[in-house]
């Protein structure tokens, strides 16, 4: 399984707006047409990307990379993570995270947070198992978890 994280260009970008969540989960993320409307208002911190593996386009994530900001411990978020509903349960998501992992090490990050809601049991597990603890913190109502890296 080759993950790689291509940067969200106008030419792939239809593509990633097909892709969707199972209905159960679209309470926990905005639609992939709605990251990229905050991502083209945030262009200097926001970092979009399609999720392949082996050449096929299977979901989508995006990153806040704030260096200027002053709490280095807000600097680098995961602001959002999807695989598309039809490729569930299949590791597409497990393995893309320690994907997503390396590119925050590899642009020098110290760490990592997101946050979801208490009742996303199953991102809160696969995040956990990857190594993120939650902080004790609430952004908007949603678990806050930082990994150090």
């Amino acid at each position: 399984m080759k993950i790689e994280l291509i940067s969200l260009k106008e030419d792939i970008i239809q593509q990633c707006f097909a892709l969707k969540v199972a209905s159960n989960q679209m309470q926990y993320i905005a639609s992939n047409e709605a990251s990229w409307k905050e991502a083209m208002e945030n262009e200097k911190v926001a970092r979009p990307f399609a999720i392949y593996c082996d050449e096929r386009m299977v979901g989508f994530t995006m990153f806040a990379f704030d260096e200027e900001y002053e709490d280095t411990n807000d600097r680098y978020w995961l602001w959002r993570f999807m695989i598309d509903k039809k490729l569930q349960g299949k590791g597409y998501g497990t393995a893309a995270l320690q994907v997503i992992i390396q590119y925050f090490r590899e642009h020098g990050a110290n760490n990592i947070r997101l946050s979801t809601k208490g009742s996303n049991t199953t991102a809160l597990s696969m995040y956990r198992k990857a190594g993120f603890r939650d902080t004790g913190e609430m952004n908007d109502g949603e678990i806050v978890l930082q990994l150090n890296l």
